[in-house]
């Protein structure tokens, strides 16, 4: 290490480190510190939300953000496929799952989240194990076991109707395999959907011949025992063999050659707890991401702010954007405070358009609220009105709209006096005004920002997420990344031949 330069240590290596990096290697930071990063997977740093990529068929370096030489080139270390077992604050070490111990002057806890495995009777077998056909969604080997599993022709159960779940069950659908989709609550996507919009949601999955049984649980899980004959799946059996079938709490028993375990997270705090940092349900941070502990950060999906949670990525880098500048050394009076941020989705779930902001449901009695219901397209959409201004939006099946309407939520610019306006996307009225509008929600990029990118050169897709970060986040930008491309190669005049 150089002596004029300080320890800093990153506990996690998935998106919101990810982000990190890329913030303090743009303000010069490497030469304030020696980095290393500790990932517990054996790759290198990956876009997790497109790990539905990989699982239908692509190869995993398809969705990595940084490889090796990414590392190297800007100086920092790092160790995959090694866990931190504890931080030692008072003597500032960290503690690695082989026994060892290395030195830090600042640590930073991006250890994220951990799927739930639900006390279903029959899910694990004697050790714990999972049973054989049984897997959860979240990490790059889940999906190249559940790849390797899938066969055209099979069963396929998915617990969790949310987002992960939903793509899961959208890839084995696609590979040619019989899909159920079971999800406890009677809204698809419940935590960012209303009754109606996951009613259309549902509809519109269901038309792809995946089948959805909203409401249900599974109680058990059954399987061959060791000689191939069928167990129970009550442990009395001594079953070790694969996953036969699932029995849900109406008393119906479903056949499974598989089952998808995508009902949702919980926040990584083990490192922390064995720490003795403070922990709620995430680690407390304060404005600058900061514990209690002196010299400990923590940011993304483990950190609890202002006891809220984020359990999306947009978060996560507004985070990164604050910590990168404390590490840097901005003065007290220059630094960023992270006060919270805006929520917004846009995503395609499950072959459908889906888009949500702010707040699902009027708070006030004096709210408002705008739907427009197509029973025909399965689309629906619903504006939550607040003094004249937009305090939430849910589109599902026609998002056209979307970008417009995450600007007028993002700076909290007054609706037209007819709110339906809003829902039309040829509502901004001057050019000026047209350049600002969000292209990319994810990371901010402005239409007048992609278009300078294509002008200075960039001309495919490709290359103006290179350049601008624009489609790098969930993707679901890149249609309209390639319309203003195209649009813009139209424009430009052709070159003089001879």
């Amino acid at each position: 290490m150089s002596p004029a330069k300080r320890r800093l240590v990153i506990v996690g290596n998935g998106m919101a480190t990810c982000r990190l990096l890329d913030e303090l290697v743009a303000r010069g930071a490497t030469a304030r510190w020696d980095i290393t990063v500790y990932g517990e997977e054996p790759s290198s740093t990956y876009n997790r939300i497109l790990l539905s990529r990989v699982l239908a068929g692509e190869a995993p370096d398809a969705i990595v953000t940084k490889d090796a030489a990414w590392y190297e080139q800007h100086g920092v270390r790092l160790v995959t496929g090694l866990a931190v077992r504890r931080l030692d604050t008072t003597r500032k070490l960290v503690e690695t799952a082989d026994g060892a111990a290395h030195r830090y002057d600042t640590v930073v806890l991006a250890t994220g989240s951990q799927p739930l495995v639900p006390a279903i009777e029959g899910v694990t077998v004697a050790g714990g194990e999972l049973r054989r056909g049984v897997f959860v969604y979240r990490t790059m080997a889940d999906c190249l076991a559940m790849r390797d599993h899938a066969r055209a022709g099979g069963s396929a159960i998915v617990l969790g109707g949310g987002l992960l779940g939903l793509e899961a069950a959208k890839v084995l659908n696609d590979a040619g395999l019989h899909v159920t989709v079971v999800h406890a609550s009677e809204t698809l996507m419940n935590a960012q959907l209303d009754p109606m919009a996951g009613e259309m949601l549902a509809r519109q999955v269901e038309s792809f011949g995946i089948f959805v049984k909203v409401g249900r649980t599974i109680e058990s899980v059954h399987g061959q025992g060791p000689d191939n004959d069928v167990g129970d799946g009550d442990g009395g059996d001594g079953g070790h063999g694969p996953i036969e079938s699932v029995t849900l709490d109406d008393g119906r028993r479903l056949p499974a050659d598989m089952l998808v375990l995508a009902c949702g997270v919980r926040p990584r705090v083990d490192v922390a707890k064995a720490s003795g940092l403070p922990v709620n349900k995430g680690i407390i941070v304060n404005d600058t991401l900061a514990t209690e502990v002196p010299g400990v950060y923590a940011l993304g999906e483990c950190a609890e702010h202002r006891g809220r949670l984020y359990g999306v990525v947009a978060p996560a880098w507004e985070q990164a954007a604050v910590l990168a500048a404390v590490l840097a050394g901005a003065s007290p009076q220059a630094r960023p405070r992270y006060l919270g941020s805006k929520l917004y989705v846009r995503l395609k779930v499950a072959g459908v358009d889906v888009a949500t902001m702010g707040t699902m449901d009027p708070e006030l009695e004096t709210d408002d609220v705008v739907e427009v219901v197509e029973q025909r397209r399965n689309a629906y959409r619903k504006l939550v009105l607040r003094d004249g201004k937009l305090v939430g939006a849910m589109l599902v099946g026609n998002t056209a709209a979307a970008a417009s309407l995450v600007q007028l939520f993002d700076r909290g610019d007054a609706m037209p006096a007819d709110p339906l306006e809003a829902l039309c996307p040829t509502m901004i009225a001057s050019p000026a005004v047209a350049g600002e509008r969000l292209v990319c929600t994810c990371h901010k990029v402005t239409e007048a920002g992609v278009e300078e990118a294509v002008a200075a050169g960039c001309a495919t897709v490709e290359a103006v997420c290179a350049a601008t970060r624009a489609g790098t986040g969930c993707g679901s930008c890149k249609n309209e990344l390639g319309r203003i491309v195209a649009r813009h190669a139209v424009r430009r005049p052709l070159a003089a031949v001879g």
